[in-house]
């Protein structure tokens, strides 16, 4: 799909379903924002307050002081509702606000009716998946260099066993000459193993 002026996509908006309406109202994309629009950033706060300045302390701000800012606010607008976000307050994360199989229902939904580009960011995403796939290839787990499929016990000592066997073929010529020099098993040490 390609670019579309924001009336278009406004337009477009009119037509999809109510899920997907719900969606873009309360997350608005970039391409249907006029230019000038700033949101508010409740985010750029500063994380620890600055203490007052002692005679020895130099002027700078430490690294801490520094305020939060999320990259997904700087480039959608708002919280990415796909990923999970830090608190910059308490430096805890919080749950995206749409789990996995949510996000996959609304990439579906959007795929279908041809806006999923203006989607956020999401590994449900095909373009995602296109790029997954084109990383790992058609990787089957348990197959790859370095591991093994388990199977059952007797597949996984087969080739053990079978090279055991040809081992033991191949010196029959000589156990058997050794048998018979030795009085058909007289002083016989080497019994056959199974």
């Amino acid at each position: 799909m390609s670019i579309l002026p924001p009336k278009q996509y406004i337009d477009l908006a009119k037509t999809l379903p109510p899920r997907l309406q719900r969606f873009f109202a309360r997350y608005p994309p970039k391409a249907i924002l006029p230019p000038s629009y700033t949101p508010p950033n409740p985010y750029a706060i500063t994380l620890t307050p600055t203490p007052a300045p002692t005679p020895n302390s130099t002027s700078e701000p430490s690294e801490e002081a520094k305020p939060f800012v999320n990259p997904d606010i700087e480039t959608l607008g708002f919280p990415n509702p796909f990923r999970a976000q830090k608190s910059p307050i308490t430096g805890l994360w919080h749950d995206p606000v749409f789990s996995l199989r949510r996000q996959a229902d609304l990439a579906k939904l959007a795929r279908k009716h041809g806006v999923e580009e203006l989607l956020p960011p999401t590994v449900k995403s095909s373009a995602e998946k296109l790029r997954k796939r084109m990383e790992n290839g058609l990787r089957v787990k348990g197959t790859g260099i370095g591991e093994r499929v388990k199977g059952k016990a007797s597949e996984r000592t087969l080739k053990g066993r079978l090279e055991k066997r040809r081992q033991a073929m191949l010196e029959m010529p000589q156990m058997v000459q050794t048998w018979k020099e030795r009085g058909h098993g007289r002083g016989w040490k080497k019994w056959p193993k199974k």
